[in-house]
């Protein structure tokens, strides 16, 4: 890397090429002084790798803001003998360019982050002010014409947050400037952004708050900010207090006398995209459908976390606190960077952290990327983090059972896998008292499912030793045995032989359609059905059970054997039946087992379902992520299986017309060529060479089959797609119509529960309740460690006082919400048909709350 790329790179930081000082004054100087002498050569190459910085390391645009004026600011040079357009026009242009991309191509990450660095730019003399109102006015005035009712189109409200957001979100690091250079302006854009304010809907967080509540509670919902409301009074406090904040550092003070002696810039002309078309037919379904999209396209950045109470942060602004998690959002999504504040940030970076974790309808990035994350902080500081950290889950287990059930699996997933790295250890003692609650209350459920993830990231006994210290947990381990084999020589001797001869016949290294033949002279006609399943998947399963790769090989070799056997619904039933008999005592297995008979086209997602919701299983919804797992494999991997056909049909489709433009070019030289004729003694002849055309003419023939080629392998994938669809059209109808029945058989009466409130308060009203409210949210020793656990082990005066009917109602009105959340995107175009089979007027309001919640659908369109 050449020094200037490295000056550029490590400006700010504490590195070899900047020895002398850690004065950002002393780097930027240094490296303006580099960078001018390269401008000349390099001019093109330093702006690229400037709008790279920018992007990649957000946290240091006042230093790049302040070193792009002092570089580039009216800076030219000769070529011969004519002037060269002036660099920091190159600049401006430039950024008009990089910006309108962005904002066509809808990159809400490049967005926010130029309007920040245009921002910076501005408070270091490069744009001028009124060119960054400019600006904002267009932002402004598209997210006005989206939310007119008339104009425009109102779904799309989630693109027109996002401008407004983008504008306030620039003010804290350039607000001072504004209202001191452009006051008029600046003050018209406030009330604009009032003026919106007052016609958008309220953005209600149903269907994505990390606990439960309840949606009918409409006093409190609209009370209730949201995160743009919430932000803009965060800004009008900071203009308030005269645009004064700590947490935005401000370099080009230091150079002010040079920065008002460069010429200020205009960007060029700025539009926004036309908001898509409203829908065709005015319904909620319509309006739903594309609400859901826009907030696709345009998701909220963060939803706020509240773990820790407000004595664990300290005395800041409430903009300061925004401007700290735009940091550590910036460094998650970078990976890059430290927060240039000046005061700690544990908490609120934990808060941020489990924030982006537990995120509805799914995280920025995959949970284990906050996994390492947070293993990372907690080894770098370990005299700090890890307290914080054992302080938040506290609080978030103290709250367990109002948690949304996907976040509540994540929390699962991650602290099991969090405490794989730290050697198992955890005060195991502070919740020994689960043993006294219910087998269905949360807290208790939490404990068991975080332990057997734990024997699978392991082994049994290395997890028994570390709840040591509480050993009555051991009582919640999963069962120690391996497979349950149940085909034994002492209490069936025919089936045993029948099993022995089946792995002579594979040890013999038999084939599928040996043993297919076998099975159909020896054991079918003689044993029937049950007994030829059993034998048959009993043994394959106990001959691939040593590990993953020896039952991936099972079923590669014998899958034909299992399809043959169990070619419907029917029989696939019982086919799982048998696999969670054989793996009983290993969740882990039985998931893995049917998630790869599924992928081998052995076992349809239908049989799964009915699997699922079949009586072995339906009493274990509130008690065990069993079923549940096994369930979301099922959807997923048929939902993953559309994605995929869907990015290899626009693939194709891209490679389509590159096949057409090369047939076309291929056709093209050869007419060319051939019409290159002469008349010899009065008979045409071939003008060009005679190898040459029957070259081109075999390169316009392949062209051609290439393009055939490919047509017919996009015909292929469309037809496997409009299966697929079908498929999960009918995977969703089979889940709902199961979800609905088994929920309308337990549900109270509708005429006595409506809210999820009066569901849980049918067991309080006839239970005697000892509910000591706990200060969940305090963390007060070093340890992290509230103040009411207990060291001891010694039981707590808490008592779940939910009933085990009810509780089921509201875990599996939670998996039902979850369900509808993640597979959004494939649920609202069989919404109508939902609707008509089974959200009908007759369904428990309950159950169809948790669906329209699931889908951000207000209940009130219906």
């Amino acid at each position: 890397m050449s020094s200037w790329n490295s000056l550029l790179l490590r400006i700010g930081d504490k590195s070899p090429d900047y020895p002398t000082s850690s004065d950002f004054k002393d780097h930027i100087e240094t490296c303006s002084g580099v960078l001018r002498r390269e401008l000349e050569h390099s001019s093109n190459d330093i702006l690229a790798f400037l709008l790279q910085c920018a992007e990649q390391l957000p946290h240091k645009i006042p230093l790049y803001g302040t070193l792009s004026m002092l570089d580039v600011g009216g800076a030219y040079f000769k070529r011969g003998d004519h002037k060269c357009p002036t660099v920091d026009l190159l600049v401006a242009a430039a950024f008009t360019m990089v910006l309108l991309d962005a904002l066509y191509s809808g990159n809400c990450n490049r967005i926010r982050i130029l309007l920040r660095f245009l921002t910076v730019m501005m408070c270091s003399k490069f744009l001028q002010p009124g060119s960054l109102v400019v600006v904002f006015e267009t932002l402004l005035s598209s997210a006005a014409t989206t939310v007119d009712e008339e104009k425009g189109n109102p779904s799309w409200q989630a693109r027109a947050d996002f401008y407004i957001i983008c504008i306030l979100s620039c003010l804290p690091w350039g607000g001072a400037e504004l209202s001191e250079q452009v006051p008029e302006e600046i003050e018209r854009v406030m009330v604009g952004i009032e003026a919106y304010l007052s016609i958008r809907k309220h953005n209600s967080e149903a269907g994505l708050s990390f606990f439960e509540d309840d949606d009918d509670e409409s006093e409190k919902a609209n009370s209730d900010k949201d995160f743009l409301e919430d932000l803009w009074d965060r800004i009008q406090v900071l203009s308030s207090n005269g645009w004064k904040l700590d947490s935005v550092p401000r370099p080009h003070l230091s150079f002010e006398a040079q920065l008002v002696a460069g010429k200020s810039h205009e960007l060029g002309p700025i539009s926004c995209p036309d908001q898509p078309d409203p829908p065709s037919t005015i319904s909620g379904a319509s309006y739903g459908k594309q609400k859901h999209d826009a907030e696709l396209r345009y998701p909220q950045r963060t939803h706020r976390l509240d773990i820790f109470p407000a004595s664990k942060t300290e005395d800041i602004q409430p903009v300061d606190r925004f401007v700290m998690e735009e940091y550590l959002l910036d460094v998650l999504f970078f990976f890059s960077g430290c927060l240039p504040v000046p005061f700690r940030y544990e908490y609120i970076m934990a808060e941020t952290i489990f924030s982006q974790l537990l995120m509805l309808p799914e995280p920025p990035f995959k949970p284990i990327y906050y996994t390492l994350v947070i293993i990372d902080l907690c080894k770098a500081l370990p005299g700090a983090f890890p307290a914080v950290v054992a302080g938040a889950v506290r609080a978030l287990f103290e709250k367990i059972a109002d948690l949304d059930m996907e976040c509540r699996t994540r929390l699962i997933l991650w602290f099991s896998h969090h405490l794989s790295n730290f050697q198992f250890i955890w005060h195991w003692e502070e919740w020994a008292y689960v043993l006294d609650l219910p087998k269905w209350a949360p807290q208790r459920v939490f404990v068991q499912e975080v332990l057997e993830r734990e024997v699978r990231l392991s082994y049994w006994d290395k997890v028994k030793q570390s709840v040591e210290n509480a050993p009555g947990l051991e009582e919640l381990l999963p069962p120690k045995g391996g497979p349950n084999f149940e085909i034994r020589a002492e209490e069936n001797g025919e089936q045993y032989a029948l099993s022995a001869d089946l792995k002579n016949l594979v040890k013999g290294r038999a084939t599928a359609r040996e043993m297919i033949l076998w099975i159909e002279e020896n054991v079918f006609p003689v044993h029937g059905l049950e007994v030829t399943l059993k034998v048959v998947v009993q043994t394959l399963l106990d001959i691939g059970s040593k590990s993953f790769t020896h039952l991936i090989t099972v079923l590669e070799r014998y899958g034909q054997v299992i399809a043959k056997i169990c070619p419907d619904q029917d029989r696939q039933l019982m086919l799982i039946t048998e696999i969670g008999s054989y793996w009983k005592n290993n969740a882990q297995m039985t998931a893995i087992a049917i998630d790869r008979m599924m992928g081998y086209r052995l076992l349809s997602n239908l049989s799964i379902v009915r699997w699922v919701f079949s009586p072995e299983n339906i009493d274990q919804f509130h008690t065990s992520d069993r079923p549940w797992e096994v369930l979301r494999n099922a959807v997923s991997k048929t939902y993953n299986r559309i994605c995929d056909l869907r990015k290899e049909i626009l693939t194709l489709k891209k490679t389509i017309v590159s096949a057409e433009e090369a047939a076309a070019k291929a056709n093209a030289e050869l007419e060319t060529a051939e019409s290159k004729l002469t008349l010899v003694d009065g008979e045409p002849v071939l003008g060009d060479n005679p190898v040459k055309l029957k070259r081109l003419k075999s390169y316009a023939e392949k062209a051609k089959e290439e393009e055939v080629s490919v047509r017919e392998s996009l015909e292929a994938k469309e037809a496997l797609l409009a299966r697929a669809l079908d498929e999960i059209e009918a995977l969703f109808l089979s889940l709902y119509k199961n979800f609905s029945s088994l929920l309308m058989e337990r549900m109270p009466d509708a005429s006595r529960v409506k809210t999820l409130q009066e569901l849980k308060s049918i067991s309080a009203d006839s239970m005697a309740v000892d509910l000591e409210e706990a200060s969940t949210m305090e963390v007060d020793d070093e340890n992290g460690r509230p103040k009411t656990s207990q060291l001891n082990g010694e039981k707590k005066s808490n008592v779940y006082n939910i009933g085990e009917k009810e509780q089921w109602c509201l875990s599996t009105l939670g998996y039902l919400k979850a369900f509808s959340r993640q597979y959004a995107s494939e649920i609202w175009p069989h919404i109508e048909k939902l609707e008509a089979e089974i959200l009908t007027e007759n369904v428990h309001p309950l159950i169809r709350k948790a669906v329209y919640c699931g889908l951000r659908r207000p209940i009130t369109t219906v």
